[in-house]
This record gives structure tokens, C-alpha cells and sequence, in this order.
């Protein structure tokens, strides 16, 4: 399967002083997963990054969240896209 770029906003409902906690739970799973990312996009093979997004929510109740609220945005093409060829004019 072809490099796709998914994005994902999670929202944690727990008490706000927790909410930075849990969200940098999240981010400590995503990089442990050892694909590309930035606090913004992952890059990776699709199915990779989708259980990424699903063990997102697991890791936010673990934490103490009661619900999880969140975005997903995918970018997918069959030849392949990545985060270099979408911002390298930015930079």
C-alpha cells in the first residue's frame, strides 16, 4: 500500500488541568510507533496509522478521559503522497 498522511485531533474530556497529560500520552504512543510525524500529520502505510488513531482513543480513557472527541483527517493517494511534497514550498 502506498504512504498516506493522516492527521488527528484528540480531545479527551477530563478535567482541564489533565488535558495536556493525556494528550501527551497520545503523542508519546505515536512516536513509540516509529512512523514519520509532527505534532500535526503522521506519515505511514494507511492500516499503520489507523490502529495508531484507534489505540489514540484506548490510551485517552486509560488516562482518565470519560470520552474522546476526535478528527481525523486522510490524505491518500494509490501512487503515494507525502508530508515533504505537500508543504517542501513552505519551507
Amino acid at each position: 500500500m502506498a504512504l498516506a498522511n493522516v492527521s488527528i485531533q484528540v480531545l479527551p474530556v477530563v478535567e482541564e488541568i489533565n488535558l495536556y497529560k493525556v494528550v501527551d500520552k497520545v503523542i508519546e504512543y505515536i512516536d513509540s510507533c516509529g512512523v514519520k510525524y509532527e505534532v500535526g500529520p503522521m506519515e505511514g502505510e494507511l492500516s499503520e496509522l489507523l490502529k495508531i488513531v484507534e489505540a489514540a482513543q484506548e490510551i485517552c480513557i486509560k488516562w482518565g478521559a470519560s470520552r474522546v472527541v476526535s478528527v481525523v483527517k486522510i490524505d491518500y493517494k494509490p501512487q503515494g503522497v507525502t508530508m515533504g511534497e505537500k508543504i517542501k514550498k513552505y519551507r
